[in-house]
């Protein structure tokens, strides 16, 4: 393994994992089933900046942002994969950033999530981890 396909599989499993989330995102669902909370989301209205909203939008809407930048992502570290394979070393401060917030990402979503995307997360930091050192 060398870094330029550490970095492509890190971009695969980036891309798995904001297909997830768009997928998770498609539809209003609570894990609790339809609550009291989940129906007052969507009904209780309220005007901010010139428009009409609900929580649920807010929350849809953070979703949605969150998927966008998870692809952004994956575009990132493909287009990084194309530079390390020249010069790994320019690559390599890159590479620490992305796996700095991967990192951060998964404790944020073990603390205050769930499972799921925590493992993503360290799936993708520890790819992004090898590569790190492989780059050096």
């Amino acid at each position: 393994m060398n870094t330029t396909t550490l970095l492509r599989v890190a971009a695969a499993i980036s891309l798995l994992f904001a297909c997830g989330h768009a997928m998770g995102g498609r539809k209003d669902w609570s894990p609790m089933g339809e609550t009291d909370i989940l129906k007052a989301m969507r009904e209780v209205r309220f005007d901010t900046m010139g428009v009409s909203r609900t929580y649920l939008d807010f929350y849809r809407g953070l979703g949605h942002s969150l998927t966008v930048f998870m692809l952004l992502e994956t575009v990132v570290l493909w287009q990084l994969a194309a530079i390390a394979k020249t010069d790994p070393a320019q690559a390599r401060p890159m590479i620490a950033s992305f796996t700095l917030a991967t990192i951060a990402s998964g404790v944020v979503s073990w603390l205050f999530l769930f499972p799921a995307p925590a493992i993503f997360s360290a799936i993708l930091a520890t790819c992004l981890g090898a590569a790190f050192v492989l780059a050096g």
